[in-house]
């Protein structure tokens, strides 16, 4: 039987000049990314979102979701100095115990679900600008030592007010872009 003719290995050079080649085409579409909601796709969004003063918000999650919320909307984690608009907020929680375990009679996780009700409004004649809910879930491990369950939940809170903050804040930029394009 014949044997069919080998290739030669690949040439070094040939790697790089491809490799370089990958490099500069890349290199050359990065410009044309932007995020969505950037100062450059929307003059004058961060600074809306700077100019949100978020109203304190009751409960310990609401405490987190406040904080989220300033860091979000402007980056700093400072109240907005001379606001434009006003952020308010009402959350509430509740927690769901899915599974039990039939021997001790105690729930081994818990999902713990958090939905914010917010209404955004101009401070200068109180004109809403946008109204809404964000819904959040988050589970955790129960456990049958008290301190580590208390842990555990708050962790979970935690988590569900980056969540709402996350979803609230994207709701507002989209709002604020849409009002100024």
């Amino acid at each position: 039987m014949a044997r069919p003719p080998s290739r030669p290995p690949p040439q070094g050079g040939r790697r790089v000049l491809v490799g370089a080649a990958a490099l500069f085409l890349a290199g050359g579409l990065s410009g044309c990314f932007q995020p969505l909601y950037s100062e450059a796709a929307h003059p004058g969004l961060v600074e809306d979102l700077r100019a949100i003063d978020v109203a304190p918000i009751d409960k310990r999650i609401g405490h987190y979701l406040a904080q989220d919320l300033i860091a979000d909307l402007n980056g700093t984690g400072q109240t907005a100095s001379t606001p434009k608009y006003r952020l308010t907020v009402t959350v509430s929680t509740g927690t769901q115990t899915p599974t039990v375990n039939s021997e001790i009679n105690v729930a081994s996780s818990a999902t713990v679900t958090g939905e914010a009700s917010y209404t955004l409004t101009k401070v200068e004649g109180g004109a809403e600008v946008l109204k809404g809910n964000a819904q959040a879930a988050a589970a955790y491990d129960r456990s049958t030592q008290q301190y580590a369950d208390m842990r555990a939940a708050r962790d979970a809170e935690i988590r569900i007010a980056r969540a709402l903050s996350s979803e609230i804040s994207l709701r507002l930029a989209s709002a604020l872009a849409a009002k100024s394009s």
